[in-house]
């Protein structure tokens, strides 16, 4: 039996192994974390990250050929295959700071992976990482090989939170890079058949270990600079003309208030940290993403008179992004401090993201969720101001204001009649998704905002961005 060992049981590391497990039944799947809480999660009836079809692949997979455990490198030392899944975040101090990638997890991984093997293992890079980590890698443990073997791979993930599952079956590419030698290429070869079992031939790449890392970087910032928005015209109406060109598509044209999530902000920031020459457009994409929510702010604020000190907005959505709980540069962190720098008092509801979290989220420095600061306590002041609570209606009651940040399909099936009965008046609502209808709204009374879409005729008289 192969045996493969995967170390992170995160977003990526714990979906991907449970659909190989599901997948390839003659496969021991491993999937070990220094973390005993999320381990015990996984163990458990109530799993660390909600992922639309992850429990059904887990309780049929659990026990049979997938385990979770804290114990490292007894599961390291034994597997044929090691998938390295651990944070690379941005660093935040140092050559680099607030570009580059910290890949502090990643080196200790590798030498620990040394420090434990016993026979040759295939490694793979799992992490979304900069150019070049895996000739690092390398580097780490051929100097360290006590006479075994190691073949690095690299093999990024393409999954979008919300569709991870569907994304792992039915993938649109499975991409490997390693080395163009006979122990790569048989190194690669091994990979290619777990995943043949299940993805047709034609859509498993092979490549070079370069170009499988910088596709991964490539992919992101293009995918990045592609969300928008547009002043006046309706964004759903270009988006659409535009999409019709089949060298575009249709995918990653709608205006959101920001772009969010684990990997966009981080891989543009790499991809300007290797690439300076020519790094400026890669920071305007950044700039314009960051102008995106600040500009929502604005719109907020101006459209209520100039201030919400006092004021009880609503949030409707934290998450980055519907079905999911991550909320890894979600939007929503920025337009929160912006409305609570105004003195604003906020009601958030979010179907899958839990209080401490959302405190945690707010209390938090730029770059500092994947870093130990993560786990300080919170802000008392930012405690005072904002209320977390289980049910968009009371969220919603005797506010001022209504801001959608996340495009939870719920929220187009809310009753939002009885929502504007319940509010102060005049009655805001602020929709950065394009989730509702505004001109039902607006027939019931609601002022709405609807990013990338013509204003309302009462927010055009005011002095707000357009």
């Amino acid at each position: 039996m192969v045996k493969i060992c995967c170390i992170g049981a995160g977003y990526v590391g714990g979906p991907t192994m449970a659909v190989i497990a599901l997948k390839c039944p003659s496969v021991e799947v491993v999937v070990v974390d220094i973390s005993v809480p999320r381990i015990n999660a996984w163990n458990s009836d109530h799993l660390p990250i909600y992922e639309p079809g992850l429990d059904e692949v887990v309780q049929q997979c659990r026990g049979r050929n997938l385990f979770f455990s804290t114990n490292v490198e007894k599961h390291v030392s034994e597997a044929d295959i090691i998938f390295v899944s651990v944070n690379t975040p941005t660093k935040t101090r140092g050559l680099g700071a607030g570009k580059a990638a910290d890949l502090t997890y990643w080196e200790s991984a590798a030498r620990m992976i040394a420090d434990v093997a016993k026979s040759d293992k295939i490694v793979v890079e799992k992490s979304t990482v900069p150019v070049k980590t895996a000739e690092a890698i390398e580097k780490i443990l051929t100097h360290n090989s006590k006479g075994i073997n190691y073949q690095i791979l690299s093999n990024p993930e393409f999954l979008a939170e919300g569709t991870a599952i569907q994304d792992l079956l039915n993938p649109d590419r499975v991409l490997i890079g390693g080395r163009e030698t006979p122990d790569g290429q048989k190194a690669i070869k091994a990979l290619k058949d777990v995943y043949a079992q299940w993805v047709p031939e034609e859509r498993i790449i092979t490549t070079n270990l370069w170009s499988a890392e910088l596709s991964k970087l490539a992919a992101n910032a293009f995918l990045a600079q592609r969300i928008s928005s547009a002043t006046g015209a309706d964004v759903s109406e270009v988006s659409y003309a535009i999409g019709k060109d089949s060298r575009i598509g249709p995918k990653f044209l709608n205006a959101s208030v920001g772009f969010g999530g684990s990997c966009f902000q981080k891989d543009i920031l790499n991809l300007v940290y290797i690439c300076d020459e020519v790094a400026c457009y890669w920071k305007q994409v950044i700039k314009v993403n960051d102008y995106q929510k600040s500009r929502f702010v604005n719109r907020v604020v101006s459209s209520m008179f100039n201030t919400v000190s006092g004021k009880k907005i609503a949030i409707f959505g934290f998450a980055f992004k519907k079905d999911t709980g991550d909320t890894r540069e979600t939007p929503a962190i920025d337009v929160c401090k912006g409305l609570l720098g105004d003195k604003a008092s906020l009601s958030i509801y979010d179907p899958q993201v839990t209080e401490d979290q959302i405190q945690r989220d707010l209390s938090m420095g730029k770059f500092d969720w994947d870093h130990p600061i993560h786990l300080q306590p919170v802000s008392p002041t930012s405690i005072k101001q904002v209320s977390v609570v289980w049910d968009p209606y009371q969220a919603a009651r005797d506010a001022h204001g209504l801001c959608i940040l996340t495009e939870w399909d719920e929220f187009k099936r809310l009753d939002y009649e009885k929502i504007y009965e319940s509010m102060r008046k005049p009655a805001f609502v602020f929709d950065g998704r394009n989730v509702v209808d505004a001109e039902k709204l607006r027939e019931l009374g609601f002022i709405v905002y609807s990013i990338g879409k013509p204003l309302d005729p009462w927010l055009k008289d005011m002095p707000a961005l357009a």
